[in-house]
């Protein structure tokens, strides 16, 4: 149980909820896997489209501990406090960010959030018209890996608040 005090007021939080698995621990070839596949994704991106796109999806996906590391990630390599605030509402905050980084958010809730079955044609070709092709697929990799990521975090419920910035790095 955590507790906040601030002069006397004491403030209980609910408990931490224990993992359910620590799946990297019983399939240490599979995280192994992950990590590598991690690497060559972000190969050639931007580290703070890289790290928008991962929040956006962890957000998405209800990903409370990528939420936290990718969130931590950013806000040390520099990325502001209100950028990040605005995320969860990128759509009416697009003034915050720029048309190319517009487009990886677009195309991260469309490939993050399959319930048409597809990814529309106007979001990938609008992706396309702001990254080369190379790019293009490295974006579309780091959307499909932090999913994968966020499939484990959900399932095996880790818990967040632990992670310090670059520690996995």
């Amino acid at each position: 149980m955590t507790t906040h005090t601030e002069a006397t007021t004491t403030v209980e939080y609910a408990p931490e909820r224990p993992a359910r698995l620590e799946w990297a621990k019983h399939a240490p070839e599979v995280y192994k896997a992950m990590v590598r596949l991690e690497t060559a994704a972000r190969k050639g991106l931007d580290h703070t489209l890289y790290e928008l796109v991962k929040i956006r999806a962890s957000q998405i996906n209800h990903c409370a501990f990528c939420v936290d590391m990718h969130t931590k990630d950013a806000l040390a390599a520099g990325e502001s406090v209100e950028r990040i605030v605005q995320l969860s509402a990128w759509d009416e905050s697009r003034h915050f960010y720029t048309a190319k980084e517009i487009a990886a958010l677009e195309l991260t809730e469309a490939v993050t959030v399959l319930t048409d079955g597809f990814v529309p044609d106007e979001v990938y070709d609008n992706a396309a018209k702001h990254f080369e092709e190379a790019e293009l697929a490295q974006v579309i990799a780091a959307i499909t890996v932090i999913n994968a990521w966020n499939r484990f975090g959900v399932t095996c419920r880790m818990a967040p608040g632990h992670y310090e910035p670059g520690q996995y790095k």
